[in-house]
């Protein structure tokens, strides 16, 4: 059983397609890590709609290959046209940061995901949920590339998220001793 991170990200119709995806990620693999919810600017397009992104880790039994294409088809039941160009609106996005420490292209996917070095919409859920995994392709925690990275290159901030009836994100400020991911069963 191999411990995965995804990032999720939506800005169209945004708080029903998270809903959906951790839904789908629940049913399918049971408990979930969730770390806090952020709202940010698009990055490398314009659109008059912010994105809702977050990291959600889980113990998956499924080859890299299967849980790609399971990934995939989510994000096609909740709207997702993958003809459409990489930096548009998204239905929904569901990408496969890490697989354990597995590195290199698997099936296919990369791994570890190129975009956690330079997007602080997957950079800073890392690093304050997740904080002290380490990053397969660095072997540094995400805490220290947080650290290092220009925090005034892309705004973002946390939001008040409930799912399933349960509060899974604050916007209170961030303390680094008492926040930990969101645990749902």
């Amino acid at each position: 059983m191999a411990f995965v991170l995804f990032s999720l990200g939506s800005n169209a119709h945004r708080h029903q397609r998270i809903e959906a995806a951790l839904t789908a990620l629940h049913d399918a693999f049971g408990e979930l890590l969730i770390s806090r919810v952020f709202e940010s600017h698009p990055v490398g397009f314009d659109s008059p709609c912010n994105f809702y992104n977050l990291v959600v880790g889980a113990s998956c039994p499924w080859p890299v290959a299967r849980l790609n294409q399971w990934c995939k088809q989510v994000e096609r039941d909740n709207g997702r046209d993958h003809s459409a160009p990489k930096f548009s609106s998204r239905a929904l996005d569901i990408d496969i940061l890490c697989v354990d420490d597995l590195t290199g292209c698997v099936d296919g996917v990369s791994l570890p995901r190129e975009e956690i070095a330079y997007n602080a919409f997957v950079l800073r859920p890392l690093a304050e949920s997740f904080g002290d995994y380490r990053h397969p392709g660095t072997n540094k925690s995400y805490r220290e590339l947080w650290e290092t990275f220009d925090v005034d290159s892309q705004t973002l901030w946390p939001v008040t998220f409930d799912w399933q009836g349960q509060r899974i994100s604050t916007n209170a400020p961030f303390q680094t001793a008492t926040l930990t991911p969101a645990r749902i069963r």
